[in-house]
């Protein structure tokens, strides 16, 4: 492996984590049910304290059957261009949103609900909170 290249990364510390961590709306979300793992690419919102996460549910959704079954939840924001990068992994539990918010303060905080083949009237937009109970972040 001599010829493999390597770059050094560097923790990142509280500041520039919360200022990644409001500047990027999107991430990975990681969550598992007995021994299956489901991850899924959602819009987020920090405003400092919590994270809300939110989903496009339909009747039936996988997605709300891992959250209910998932204890510790793996929440990964990054940027990669060329060759500086950084990532970061919040985990926790999740929770419907305690915060409930107009469709107006929905549309300011989140990019816009993206939809596949749903009628727009069968995809309900819901806020979960993910409970921060560790945040690490690393840099090139």
């Amino acid at each position: 492996m001599e010829h493999l290249e390597y770059v050094y990364t560097f923790g990142m510390d509280e500041t520039e984590l919360e200022r990644k961590l409001k500047a990027t709306d999107t991430g990975v979300l990681s969550l598992a049910r007995d021994g299956d793992a489901y991850s899924l690419p959602v819009s987020f919102h920090y405003d400092g304290e919590k994270i809300l996460l939110r989903f496009g549910v339909e009747e039936g959704s996988e997605k709300v059957s891992f959250v209910e079954s998932t204890d510790t939840a793996s929440f990964v924001v990054y940027e990669t261009t060329g060759e500086e990068s950084w990532s970061i992994l919040v985990q926790g539990s999740l929770a419907p949103a305690s915060d409930t918010l107009s469709e107006a303060e929905i549309n300011d905080r989140f990019v816009p609900l993206r939809v596949f083949d749903e009628s727009l009237s069968d995809v309900e937009p819901e806020l979960y909170e993910l409970r921060i109970e560790s945040v690490t972040g690393r840099k090139t």
